[in-house]
C-alpha cells in the first residue's frame, strides 16, 4: 500500500485526501483544518461515497508546509504561516467547515432545535454560568420609530451614545451591559410586556399564533451568525478602538446593512412574495432575466445551506409555499439557501413584508455583539496601514 507522503509526491494536483491524513501530515488538530478551509487556505469537498464527510486538496496541504505542489517539504508547520497583506483577526465566536456552521463548537443547525435567543447569547458571547438577562425590567421611555427596524436602530444607537467606552471594564460588566442592550431593542420592536423569552415577545408584537412562535425561535438562533464579514471586521474594529458593545453593533450593523446578505434577502423576500400567485412562471422568468433565482444557491454552502434546512425541517408550510420552493429548486438547480428560507418562513408566520429582514437584524445583533466583546476581550487591538495611492503633493498645481 502507498503511504501518503509517495502520493503526494507524484500526484498531489490531483489527490484528495480524507480528514486523518491531513491532519497527520500538518500536524494540527481539527479546529485548525477547519480554519485553514474557512479562510479559503485549504480547498474541501464533499466525499463521493459519503457526502457527510469532506476531502481536502494535497495541494494546498503542501503549500501550507512550505514546499511546491511537486515535492513534499522536509518539515511539517504546525500553524498557519503569515500571508502578506492579510489581516489575522482571532475569534472564538464561530466558525465554518465542512458545510456546517459551528457557535463555539455547536453544530448551529442542532442548537436551534432547542436553544433560544438567549441561550445563544450566552453561547456566543463566553458567558459560562453567568446569566446576563436575569432580572432585566423595562425601560420607561422605550424608543421610538415608524417601523421595526427604525425602533431597533433608535434603541441600539441610543445605547450606543449612552454607554461608556469599554476600555478597562471588566467582561462581566461588559455582559450584563450587552444584554441590557439586546433587552431594550427587543421591547423597541415588540413593545413592552411581561417578560417572556425574547422570541415569545417578538412573537406577541407581531401578533402572531403562541404555537408558531417556535419558527421565530429558530429563525432568531440561526440569524445570529455567519462567519467573517464586513459587518464582523466593523465590528471588531469599532471594539478594538474601545467602543462600547452597543457602539461595535452599531457599526457591525450599519455595515451589514447594505451587505450582499441583505440585498439578496430583499431580492427573495421579493421573490417569494411574487412567486406565490405562480410559482413556476415566476421562475422561468426570474431566470431567463437573471440567469439565477434569489435566496436559491450560497457560495458559503455549495451542498446545502444547513440553517435553511434547519428552519424549514419542521415548518408544515402550506402547498402554495411548498410550490415555491419546489419550482425554484427545479428551475435553478440549487437547494434554497437561509436567505431564501427565511422569505419562506416569514410568509408561514404572516409577518410584515420586510419581516424577514427584523428577523435577520435583530438575530445578528446577538452574534455582532459576540464578536465585540470577544474583541474587547481577547482580540487587542486591530493594527493596520493606510496606503496613499491618491496625486502626491508636488504634483498638485497652486
Amino acid at each position: 500500500m502507498t503511504s501518503g507522503l509517495d502520493q503526494v509526491v507524484t500526484e498531489p494536483a490531483e489527490r484528495w485526501a480524507p480528514r486523518g491524513e491531513v491532519l497527520s501530515l500538518l500536524g494540527v488538530k481539527t479546529q485548525t483544518l477547519y480554519a485553514y478551509v474557512s479562510r479559503g487556505r485549504i480547498a474541501a469537498r464533499p466525499d463521493p461515497d459519503n457526502p457527510r464527510r469532506s476531502l481536502y486538496a494535497l495541494a494546498d496541504v503542501i503549500r501550507l508546509k512550505g514546499g511546491s505542489p511537486g515535492e513534499a517539504p522536509a518539515t511539517v508547520v504546525p500553524f498557519e504561516p503569515e500571508v502578506k497583506g492579510e489581516a489575522r483577526i482571532p475569534s472564538s465566536v464561530s466558525l465554518v467547515a465542512d458545510g456546517r456552521i459551528y457557535y463555539r463548537g455547536r453544530d448551529a443547525a442542532e442548537w436551534a432545535q432547542s436553544a433560544t435567543l438567549e441561550d445563544t447569547a450566552r453561547l456566543l458571547w463566553g458567558c459560562e454560568d453567568l446569566n446576563p438577562f436575569a432580572g432585566l425590567g423595562v425601560r420607561v421611555d422605550t424608543a421610538g420609530g415608524a417601523s421595526h427596524r427604525a425602533r431597533l436602530f433608535a434603541a441600539l444607537s441610543r445605547r450606543a451614545e449612552e454607554d461608556a467606552p469599554s476600555i478597562g471594564r471588566d467582561a462581566r460588566t461588559l455582559k450584563v451591559e450587552a444584554a441590557g442592550v439586546l433587552n431594550e431593542v427587543v421591547d423597541a420592536v415588540a413593545g413592552s410586556g411581561p417578560r417572556l423569552f425574547f422570541h415569545q415577545r417578538l412573537a406577541r408584537g407581531y401578533k402572531m399564533l403562541e404555537r408558531d412562535s417556535v419558527h421565530l425561535r429558530r429563525a432568531l438562533v440561526l440569524a445570529a451568525e455567519h462567519d467573517m464579514n464586513p459587518s464582523v471586521l466593523a465590528t471588531r474594529a469599532a471594539a478594538s478602538g474601545g467602543a462600547s458593545p452597543a457602539a461595535a453593533t452599531m457599526a457591525g450593523l450599519a455595515a451589514l446593512s447594505g451587505s450582499p446578505m441583505i440585498r439578496t434577502l430583499k431580492r427573495s423576500i421579493a421573490y417569494v412574495i411574487e412567486a406565490r400567485r405562480d410559482p413556476l412562471g415566476a421562475a422561468e422568468r426570474r431566470m431567463a432575466s437573471e440567469g439565477g433565482l434569489p435566496g436559491f444557491g450560497s457560495d458559503s454552502f455549495p451542498h446545502g445551506d444547513p440553517r435553511a434546512e434547519a428552519l424549514l425541517a419542521l415548518a408544515d408550510l402550506p402547498r402554495d409555499l411548498q410550490a415555491v420552493m419546489r419550482e425554484a429548486e427545479a428551475a435553478s438547480g440549487q437547494r434554497i439557501a437561509f436567505a431564501g428560507a427565511l422569505a419562506v418562513i416569514a410568509r408561514r408566520l404572516d409577518l410584515p413584508r420586510d419581516g424577514a429582514l427584523d428577523v435577520l437584524l435583530t438575530g445578528r445583533l446577538v452574534g455582532l455583539m459576540g464578536h465585540a466583546l470577544d474583541q474587547i476581550m481577547q482580540g487587542g487591538t486591530i493594527r493596520t496601514r493606510l496606503r496613499y495611492i491618491g496625486p502626491r503633493p508636488a504634483d498638485m498645481t497652486p
